[in-house]
């Protein structure tokens, strides 16, 4: 009778645990699980080459628990000594790196002799309709005078990347299968001829990145000290601010060119009619504010498109570009590595005024009005999360999925990044998505403007990877794949992620997802979601 109490109550908590585990993992996910996902989920537990793995996988969702094995940041003195030389860079050299950036890029496959016969033929507006039709406009200087300041973890290992290098480290894999390109390498200009393949197509690391190559760090890419001389006139944001006093006055917070601007009247006070001053149309751009030229410079160039929603609404999303995304570890286990990480923040503006800045943050991301958040002089400050790359309002710990603080981002007042001293400007119009650098001519013969036009202070920057629809790093590994292990629906390894064309540019409303909240005050203490 003993032992059969013992194993009545072991038998009773191992269906307690099974339970919580099937359970606990899909209230907390915040993604969607259609019959598409599921029938992917069984294919994928399937792979195991080991009946006990995929039973205990089925009703425990514990997965691959053979394959457990400590996954560091970092090898030991794998990079000493690409750090050691950052460290010691020469400031002349750092001068000549600035000088640089300034100057119009060459592009692959492009030197000084071709870039001066493309001025002197390519770009005949005269004979060219093609060009003639692909005018070229500035980046607005309200966009840069307001552009964000990023500070990235102190203690980081995998640093901002460029996508140009970051192709060349990757081969094409469609539906699990090599894809043999040898015949065209793999540029930032012909990145969206991949879409020609049927089935998902992925750019697969050349190495195995738990060798932690170099590329994948991109120690080169640290942005260069921030002297922080004073005139910034730091301001760390008002944590007890509310709403503005009666409310919004326009509708800046859900617009497109489909849902154009509106004013929000006041409610009508009771008396006499006063007469209203009309509204500043215009206001007058002044001088750019604080803005370091002597530092927070990387040579990983960040990405900004510049959308017009109508109604004087402009939308600047700036985009930051990592070969790596580390995961965070739970009771000592890592979950959500992968190859490539695209993270973004957009700041709103009305009419050149900004009115609203959104962060990604993982799977929702966070939305605050301009006045919320931290400022360095004109520029709003962004915490990047350490490995994870999710971007914050705040430093410190960022709890988010499981409660008590289990899983959790952490910030600090790290090295600080200036985008606006290094990256590829574009303007882009969703309208004409259908049109890209690809489109010849429609089958009326007429050609047409693309739907993404680099900006005019890099006319040549390509376009073809904006248009690239697959994943910018491995697929998910299989459960056969010695380097993945799940545990109660969190994977050791995830799929890259999709590029910028794919992040809602077209969005009304501030934040990525619908459901959409702007807050009005910073919250120190985090929550968890």
């Amino acid at each position: 009778m003993y032992w059969l109490r013992r194993g009545t109550i072991v038998l009773v908590l191992l269906l307690v645990a099974s339970f919580i585990a099937w359970f606990v993992p899909r209230v907390l996910d915040p993604t969607s699980h259609g019959p598409a996902r599921q029938a992917r989920d069984s294919l994928w537990v399937s792979s195991s080459p080991y009946w006990i793995d995929r039973q205990l996988c089925r009703w425990l969702s514990l997965c691959g628990l053979h394959h457990l094995r400590r996954d560091p940041a970092s090898l030991p003195n794998a990079n000493a000594a690409s750090i050691n030389d950052t460290a010691h860079v020469d400031d002349q050299v750092w001068t000549e790196l600035r000088r640089r950036s300034a100057e119009p890029l060459l592009w692959e496959g492009r030197g000084s002799e071709a870039s001066g016969a493309a001025s002197a033929k390519g770009h005949d507006k005269k004979r060219n309709l093609f060009e003639r039709r692909r005018i070229l406009k500035d980046v607005p200087r309200f966009i840069l005078k307001h552009a964000p300041l990023v500070h990235l973890y102190s203690g980081e290992q995998f640093w901002p990347s460029d996508i140009r290098e970051h192709v060349q480290h990757m081969e094409v894999v469609v539906d699990d299968e090599l894809v043999n390109i040898t015949d065209d390498k793999l540029t930032l200009d012909n990145l969206h001829r991949l879409n020609q393949f049927e089935g998902v197509v992925t750019l697969h690391s050349l190495d195995d990145v738990e060798t932690r190559p170099p590329w994948l760090h991109s120690h080169d890419n640290v942005p260069s000290p921030f002297d922080n001389d004073g005139d910034g006139h730091d301001n760390t944001g008002d944590y007890g601010s509310g709403a503005p006093a009666g409310g919004e006055r326009t509708t800046w917070f859900d617009v497109d060119k489909d849902t154009p601007l509106h004013r929000i009247s006041a409610p009508r006070p009771r008396g006499p009619r006063r007469r209203l001053r009309p509204p500043l149309l215009q206001p007058r751009l002044e001088r750019r504010g604080h803005k370091p030229d002597a530092s927070g410079y990387s040579r990983a160039p960040a990405v900004l498109i510049i959308v017009d929603k109508g109604s004087g609404i402009i939308d600047a999303f700036w985009f930051f570009f990592y070969s790596y995304n580390l995961g965070q570890t739970v009771l000592g286990i890592r979950f959500g590595n992968h190859v490539g990480d695209w993270e973004h923040s957009m700041v709103r503006f009305q009419n050149g005024v900004p009115k609203g800045i959104y962060f990604s943050e993982h799977e929702g991301g966070q939305a605050y009005a301009w006045e919320a958040v931290e400022k360095r002089g004109d520029r709003p400050v962004i915490y990047s999360a350490v490995g994870s790359h999710a971007m914050y309002a705040t430093p410190g710990d960022h709890p988010y999925v499981l409660p008590f603080k289990m899983l959790k981002d952490v910030s600090d007042k790290g090295p600080l990044w200036d985008p606006a001293l290094n990256n590829y400007a574009y303007h882009y119009n969703y309208k004409l998505e259908k049109h890209t650098e690809m489109d010849e001519e429609s089958t009326d013969g007429h050609k047409h403007t693309p739907s993404l036009v680099p900006a005019s202070t890099n006319p040549h920057a390509p376009t073809g990877w904006f248009h690239y629809d697959g994943y910018w790093g491995d697929r998910l590994y299989t459960l056969a794949d010695i380097r993945q292990w799940r545990l109660f629906g969190q994977y050791h390894y995830v799929t890259g992620p999709t590029g910028p064309k794919y992040k809602q540019l077209d969005r009304s409303k501030v934040c990525q997802r619908p459901q959409c909240r702007i807050l009005y005050k910073l919250d120190p203490k985090g929550t968890w979601y």
